[in-house]
């Protein structure tokens, strides 16, 4: 097809198509033909055939109605007809990949003219890569899974695996030797921690909380006990299969009976006579990825304590769809097992010894949901920034109110203290054994979690009062703003509620009270 030739047009010759079946409207020096398109306009023709619209620069008007991403949707673009003579674009698309240049939408080592002793070459190329990999491969699919519900597309699993995307998500360690990570931006031996924050800030990019853990969220917090406690034959039939994108895995402990008291769970699983099996019985109830997991490592009651098993699914696994405040592209799952007959040789740890693998897995994943978080808090200050810039009240800008001012004061403040609080954490971890970690970090990122998840709710709550009706609207300028309001508590109860996790914290740091001490 031929592409369209554009006019050059003066505002005088827009000025003439006014009217109802010949009606033009400049947007950003682009000049739009409307006739056919009026009748069709979900906010009525009326809107359209106002003096301030027909035949004008209606700039200022579509963008307090639109957000800019309409007019890049093929619908649209095709509905232009010319540019202003003289004239030309002043709002910028962002091409995949590229950093805002809003203020503090970016962290502050990725800030033009900031600097950060935690990030070297190659967490910057891994950044760009990352991101340009969100923009173009994620995006796109997490918008359409968030809508219809489905899980992620296989497509999307199938192109991290080459870029060992899956396999950096579990964090530095064995599983990554031999490997080439993003096309080999960085070596294996050199992958920390910030390489890995890193990717999980630029992930959670895509906006879609469901579609975030449906992305295999299951994985980062269930394979981990099998690398780290499964033996090498249930690590070569496992691990592969589900680091390739071609097999999925769930961490299934909670249950309606037992959530941050792992040492309540009731589902059990009794050895057979010959001592060749565990017979499980029992629910799982919230588990992650479970609609969709071929594995799902479990915490039972034995006779003697607590034990790990992996159980894949077969006869005796059921799991139901559970119904949340977010997308069921999460795959969150309520699980039975009835009867279910499971080698002992599907063990990972000790007998008996469970609660040191699922206690084993805590700071890891708590640390994940704090990157998620933080990084989840900044995007809305960036949508509230160009909200407020471009919002019109009483005549003025709605960043021209005091009150407006005080709230972005105080989201970009939280922000702020927990991307720096986070990489101190990060920066520790990077410098400490497993056993160290245990000892001296794990009260410390319950302390982060508790306070990225408290402060993430009150940057919610402030974001819908600056976007007002439309940050409850799931269509539209705050559909951001509406899903982040929806689903922000997720992170204050997955992983561990923020009381448990408060008291944790002080509980720690109690244990290094000295005796000596007194005012």
């Amino acid at each position: 097809m031929a592409e369209k030739q554009m006019k050059t047009l003066t505002k005088q010759e827009v000025a003439k198509h006014n009217k109802e079946g010949d009606l033009w409207v400049i947007i950003d020096s682009k000049v739009y033909d409307l006739s056919r398109f009026s009748s069709l306009h979900p906010g009525g023709l009326a809107v359209l055939l106002d003096e301030e619209v027909a035949g004008k620069d209606a700039t200022e008007v579509f963008y307090q109605l639109h957000r800019h991403e309409v007019l890049l949707k093929p619908a649209y673009t095709r509905l232009q007809v010319g540019t202003i003579e003289g004239s030309k674009p002043s709002i910028k698309t962002l091409a995949p990949g590229e950093l805002s240049p809003v203020p503090y939408a970016e962290p502050t080592w990725l800030s033009k003219g900031y600097h950060s002793p935690y990030y070297k070459e190659s967490h910057r190329k891994l950044q760009q890569a990352v991101r340009k990999f969100t923009d173009e491969v994620l995006y796109p699919d997490a918008q359409a899974r968030e809508e219809d519900g489905k899980r992620p597309s296989q497509s999307v699993y199938d192109a991290m695996a080459p870029l060992n995307l899956h396999a950096m998500r579990l964090g530095p360690g064995k599983h990554l030797k031999g490997l080439t990570l993003m096309g080999g931006i960085v070596q294996p031996e050199e992958f920390d921690y910030f390489h890995e924050l890193v990717i999980t800030q630029e992930f959670v990019r895509a906006n879609a909380r469901g579609y975030a853990d449906g992305m295999l969220g299951g994985m980062v917090i269930g394979l981990p006990p099998v690398l780290n406690f499964g033996s090498e034959k249930l690590k070569q039939e496992v691990v592969p299969p589900v680091l390739a994108g071609k097999k999925f895995i769930s961490l299934a402990i909670s249950e309606a009976f037992a959530g941050s008291d792992v040492a309540g769970l009731r589902c059990t699983a009794k050895k057979t006579e010959d001592g060749k099996f565990f017979i499980v019985n029992g629910t799982k109830k919230w588990i992650t990825n479970g609609t969709f997991s071929d594995y799902f490592t479990v915490g039972c009651r034995t006779d003697g304590g607590l034990t790990v098993l992996l159980i894949p699914r077969g006869p005796g696994v059921e799991t139901t769809q559970i119904k949340t405040s977010y997308s069921t592209t999460a795959g969150t799952a309520y699980i039975t097992f009835d009867n279910v007959k499971v080698p002992v040789e599907n063990i990972l740890g000790k007998e008996n010894g469970g609660l040191q693998v699922i206690l084993s897995n805590f700071n890891h994943e708590r640390w994940v949901m704090c990157c998620g978080s933080a990084r989840g808090q900044r995007m809305i200050v960036e949508e509230c920034l160009k909200w407020a810039s471009q919002r019109k009240v009483f005549g003025k800008p709605l960043i021209a109110q005091a009150v407006i001012r005080h709230k972005l004061a105080a989201m970009i403040a939280r922000v702020e203290s927990v991307q720096n609080w986070l990489e101190n954490v990060t920066y520790q971890m990077t410098l400490m054994n497993y056993k160290e970690q245990s000892a001296k970090l794990a009260g410390q990122i319950g302390f982060l979690k508790m306070y990225c998840t408290r402060t993430a709710q009150e940057t919610a709550t402030d974001a819908v009062q600056i976007f007002g009706g439309r940050g409850i609207t799931k269509t539209g300028m705050g559909k951001l703003i509406e899903h982040y309001h929806r689903t922000v508590p997720f992170d204050a109860i997955l992983g561990g509620a923020e009381d448990v996790l408060g008291d944790l914290g002080v509980r720690q740091a109690m244990k290094n009270m000295p005796k000596s001490a007194r005012l």
